[in-house]
């Protein structure tokens, strides 16, 4: 595949091109439209379930299949649904009547499943974040595009109606003109545990059809599921588990999709007070030159200060975005927001319904054998998962700094060195400071996003950082899909 990305455009026509006719699942062809579509579940996990209870509810599918390396999440779920159970998610993929598959494995197996799912004729809902790195969602875009297959990303709040709303009343002019966004994950979450000797793997699970693509690392944490988020061998962080759904919000919202990557990225943090076998980090921020408008990004998993119940919050919002205008303010999140005038007095109330019909509109473009229909589809999972990348990629080739580096870098920009200070005296509650070794500051990286490769002097690091080492050849993504 070249380097540079087709448009999502130019994807969609020519994913049209081909004609419904040629790519029309086996089993609807033979038994009509009106009969539900089969759908294979990769990933029996807790998303797994959410989804396959989400999917279960409408009319017009039905999940056949379910395949997971823990048998007792396989056979639990298989029985629940009175469908089959496998281990290895290939056999389930030989199944020539399942129409689609959801997939909700853990992040670094997410675009490898959808790769082959693509290439076994099979469409696909996939969650975020799309790609566990920069260059596995470049290579399922290209499946997608060389399959002529529908690919929904699991971005759900593209599909609240709400969402339309919000970007009306932006544009409006009532709080005046877009100056900047605030973007922030403020929740907290606990250690993950240290343990003195590798976790022992339980023996329900396929350890190597667990591991796929990952390095076979000892895991010293004290579960294997779920925590694997904290591991950059086989997760992304805060950054890509609740990040993709703010920035996903920021980038539908606050600049429209006109910034596929951004121009340039400046990121900083560190895993700090607690002491456990995670390496992503617990607190992050970020700046982002979009080229349209301005974007940073505060994340933190610690309480406000030690003790305290809940953590931080900018002007309300928790988890979500506030697009600072000329004339007031807009913050939101998943399920709607509020706007407010220069005096803080509220004069607009949005609500949503936090995208319920996302899995709807998966299925309505199946039936129809039109990507276009999509409201997350391949293209824009794949740059709202690269910014998440591009973030975490920045904090990982950083290095330590002084208060005065981490203004100077970026001096004169205010909502960044707001920014710095809001982190400066979060970290100060739990006596940590931003010159501590555990905090860590990239340089700002430059990017081309026609490409989307770094560029300029510290792009070496950097773009090395788009892809994966691989632990087997059978669990490759290789140039060409």
């Amino acid at each position: 595949m070249s380097n540079s990305l087709a448009s999502r455009r130019s994807f969609l026509k020519g994913s049209l091109a081909a004609g419904a006719a040629l790519t029309m699942p086996a089993c609807l062809k033979a038994q009509g439209a009106n009969d539900r579509i089969r759908l294979g579940l990769i990933g029996a996990g807790g998303r797994g379930g959410q989804l396959a209870d989400g999917f279960s509810k409408l009319r017009d599918a039905k999940i056949v299949a379910v395949a997971d390396p823990d048998e007792s999440h396989a056979g639990g779920m298989a029985r629940k649904l009175g469908a089959r159970p496998y281990a290895d998610a290939r056999r389930l993929l030989e199944d020539k009547t399942i129409d689609a598959v959801i997939i909700a494995t853990c992040n670094h197996w997410h675009c490898l499943a959808a790769i082959w799912a693509c290439q076994a004729g099979k469409d696909v809902y996939v969650e975020k974040p799309l790609g566990h790195n920069q260059r596995e969602g470049e290579m399922l875009f290209a499946a997608a595009k060389k399959y002529d297959r529908i690919v929904q990303v699991g971005t759900q709040q593209r599909s609240d109606p709400v969402q339309q709303e919000i970007k009306d009343f932006i544009d409006s002019g009532k709080i005046g003109k877009p100056k900047w966004i605030h973007a922030n994950r403020y929740g907290v979450r606990g250690p993950i545990g240290k343990r003195a000797a590798p976790l022992e793997i339980p023996s329900t699970v396929d350890y190597d059809l667990w591991l796929g693509p990952a390095l076979d690392e000892p895991i010293f944490r004290n579960s294997l599921h779920y925590d694997w988020h904290w591991d950059f061998n086989t997760g992304n962080g805060e950054m890509g588990n609740w990040g993709v759904h703010i920035l996903d919000d920021v980038r539908n919202v606050g600049t429209r999709d006109r910034c596929t990557m951004p121009l340039r990225v400046l990121a900083g943090g560190g895993r700090v007070v607690w002491d456990d076998a995670g390496d992503t980090p617990n607190v992050h921020f970020a700046y982002y030159d979009t080229g349209v408008v301005p974007v940073v990004f505060g994340l933190t998993n610690l309480p406000s200060k030690p003790g305290a119940k809940g953590s931080l919050h900018y002007k309300g919002t928790g988890s979500g975005y506030v697009i600072e205008c000329e004339g007031g303010w807009y913050a939101g999140g998943r399920g709607g927001g509020a706007a407010c005038d220069q005096s803080g007095a509220q004069i607009a109330e949005l609500k949503g319904n936090s995208g319920q019909g996302h899995d709807a509109n998966f299925l309505q473009a199946v039936r129809a054998r039109d990507a276009s229909i999509l409201n997350s589809d391949v293209v824009t999972g794949h740059h709202s998962s690269g910014w998440c990348n591009v973030a975490n990629i920045a904090y990982r080739v950083g290095g330590a700094f002084s208060q005065e580096e981490a203004m100077e870098i970026n001096r004169g920009y205010g909502p960044w060195e707001d920014l710095l200070g809001d982190m400066e005296e979060h970290l100060a509650a739990h006596g940590v400071r931003l010159s501590d070794k555990s905090i860590r500051l990239s340089p700002v990286l430059e990017m081309d996003p026609k490409t989307e490769r770094f560029v300029g002097p510290t792009a070496e690091a950097a773009n090395k950082l788009l892809t994966r080492e691989y632990r087997k050849a059978e669990f490759t993504i290789g140039e060409t899909v």
